[in-house]
């Protein structure tokens, strides 16, 4: 997990016509919201909101809030991002502002190491799960999950319950739940003469 700063700026209009002229000058509208305060809407160079969300962290970066008055030196998340569906630039972004000492829920990637066993056998690697739940404190956010796949032979999974997690993240998702699995046959021995 990446710690980032980010410049935003207050604003007092809203609407459809207000976020059309941000956008048409290279900002991007935004809401922050966090528990216990009112929603606070602002505006965000496109730059600088890029740069927040970039590295292996991604949405998942602790951003540090600089202007915005009362948000100053504030710390938030990225909650939500809406995109252009065809240029895929950034239409408006939700900051959740956090309390680094109470833990939150967010999802992070799920990454694969090794080759499995299965694979080297004929078998498919599939994996199901893309992401994973988990709630921890925000200084402890992960840049992802890596599971080792070396072991893993065709017909079997590695389930939620069998990821070795660092300390302080829980999974939110079911245990039972298969993460990655190798499908295929096992070869059949050869009959003896």
């Amino acid at each position: 997990m990446q710690q980032k700063q980010m410049n935003i700026e207050l604003r007092t209009k809203t609407g459809t016509n207000v976020s059309r002229r941000l956008r048409q000058s290279d900002m991007v509208p935004g809401v922050v919201y966090g528990k216990g305060f009112d929603p606070i809407t602002v505006s965000i160079k496109s730059r600088d909101l890029q740069d927040a969300i970039s590295g292996a962290g991604g949405q998942n970066n602790l951003i540090t809030l600089l202007g915005g008055g009362t948000l100053d030196q504030n710390i938030a998340i990225v909650a939500d991002v809406q995109r252009d569906a065809i240029k895929r630039t950034i239409k408006h972004v939700d900051l959740h502002r956090i309390n680094p000492n109470e833990k939150i829920r967010i999802t992070v990637p799920v990454v694969l190491t090794g080759t499995a066993a299965g694979v080297k056998e004929g078998g498919l690697l599939d994996l199901a799960h893309h992401e994973l739940h988990i709630e921890c404190l925000p200084g402890n956010i992960p840049d992802s999950i890596t599971i080792d796949v070396t072991d893993l032979k065709i017909a079997h999974s590695i389930h939620v319950s069998e990821i070795v997690l660092p300390n302080g993240i829980v999974v939110l998702d079911q245990p039972k739940i298969p993460v990655v699995s190798v499908l295929g046959r096992a070869k059949e021995d050869a009959p003896a003469a």
